[in-house]
């Protein structure tokens, strides 16, 4: 089985022939769009609802195009969690899942006409829908414009979105390792698998909840063995998918090809999907985004990610952080920061609550004074010390008044002169400005 992660980076080997690409203008595709006019950032950001009657077209496209018959039946997933769940149950491994989980896939099967207890799902088709002619139609591309033209395509249409589209899957793809495999860690690492969702007892599934010594007797793993094994066969399902809308860095850099005209339209309208002989099973796209300026997941009053079945993901500017942790924020004072023991928590604290504010809050004393400002410093238990320049603009405003800002510096600081000579890349002895404003 082919490794998704593996597949993506050789995508973008072009980018890195060597030094600057030399650009043939009359081989480089426009920046914007493509010869198939499609905006590939906005198929990666949507959070519309899937257009169903869409995807399943492109499904089938896809099957005809790779010389597959179409598919019997398509499952619809109101997450790629609940998505991957289908899956596990299509293979026979119903017994690896969360209970709540096996039931929701097992609904979406039966609404699709499947039977979970006799599913027939046949093999993994990925291979001929998707790799196959992504392979095909980038030898074609690298034949057309040579080294240079291709890197030169790549920087123009799938690199802005590389990083960004990684980024967002791989936290997709953990967390559903976490919701299905280790189920009871989720809301501590800002992962929910679903509204009303029971997750079992640490390493119990479906078998253990009828009886656990059956495993035994069976000869099954136990345990940490469980887990691994559990976690090993929703890596394997994960492997399997398409990526949907979260292709779009890679199919910008094919825009209009024949070849890949099925995979695009899924893309265009659904979100991950996973193609099998007689089955495709097709999920939803998110229904809420929120990314800050480095698009990271980010969101401070509720999940950064969520599907409409209720699988979300909570991060505070890309730091996982557990689901009620943020519903505290509003209440912090400078003695719940001072207290909290999880080192990367109290930082998202004093993000959220401001350093200035809980330096002026904490009892910090201020360690030096000069021309420029005051240094402050402040000791956190298990973490690296507080430290800020208190600097007054000395342009006033229109009222007369002139505002204080906060420069946080780093612990290594002496002077204020040194910290403030810092935020302009120099040292103190250079720092010697001509008009301060």
């Amino acid at each position: 089985m082919t490794n998704i992660v593996g597949e993506q980076r050789t995508a973008g080997e072009g980018q890195a022939t060597g030094g600057r690409p030399a650009v043939d203008e009359r081989r480089t595709p426009a920046p914007s769009g493509g010869a198939g006019g499609t905006d590939w950032r906005a198929v990666a950001a949507t959070t519309a609802g899937a257009d169903r009657a869409e995807a399943e077209a492109g499904v089938r496209l896809a099957y005809r195009q790779a010389g597959l018959a179409e598919p019997e039946r398509v499952v619809w997933a109101d997450s790629p969690l609940v998505g991957t769940a289908a899956v596990l149950s299509l293979t026979g491994q119903r017994a690896t899942l969360p209970s709540d989980v096996e039931a929701r896939a097992a609904r979406a099967l039966r609404a699709a006409g499947v039977d979970p207890d006799a599913p027939r799902p046949g093999r993994s088709v990925r291979e001929a829908v998707r790799t196959a002619p992504w392979e095909a139609e980038r030898r074609r591309v690298l034949a057309e414009l040579g080294p240079q033209g291709w890197a030169a395509r790549w920087a123009l249409t799938s690199a802005p979105l590389w990083e960004l589209t990684r980024g967002l899957t791989d936290r997709v793809r953990a967390g559903i390792i976490i919701g299905l495999a280790g189920p009871d860690q989720g809301r501590a690492t800002g992962v929910v698998i679903g509204a009303g969702t029971t997750a079992p007892a640490p390493g119990a599934g479906p078998d253990e909840r009828q009886g656990g010594v059956q495993d035994e007797r069976r000869g099954e793993p136990q345990g940490e063995q469980r887990g691994a094994a559990r976690e090993t066969a929703v890596r394997l399902a994960l492997a399997s998918a398409v990526l949907g809308q979260h292709d779009a860095a890679w199919l910008a850099a094919f825009d209009g090809a024949e070849a890949l005209t099925g995979v695009s339209a899924v893309a265009r309208a659904a979100g991950w999907w996973w193609p099998y002989e007689n089955v495709a099973v097709i999920s939803e796209r998110p229904r809420e985004l929120h990314r800050d300026e480095a698009g990271r997941l980010d969101r401070g009053d509720g999940p950064a990610l969520a599907y409409p079945d209720g699988f979300a993901l909570y991060a505070w500017r890309g730091m996982p952080v557990p689901a009620d942790f943020l519903e505290g924020l509003d209440a912090l004072d400078a003695r719940r920061i001072r207290t909290e023991e999880n080192a990367e928590l109290r930082r998202v604290m004093l993000e959220h609550y401001r350093y200035d504010r809980y330096l002026s809050e904490s009892g910090a004393q201020p360690v030096h004074r000069d021309e420029t400002g005051v240094l402050w410093r402040i000791e956190l238990e298990g973490d690296e010390p507080v430290v800020m320049v208190e600097v007054v603009n000395s342009t006033p405003e229109p009222d007369g008044s002139s505002r204080t800002y906060w420069l946080r510096v780093p612990p290594r600081t002496r002077t204020a002169r040194e910290g403030v000579a810092w935020t302009f890349g120099l040292s103190a002895e250079a720092y010697e400005p001509q008009r301060q404003t």
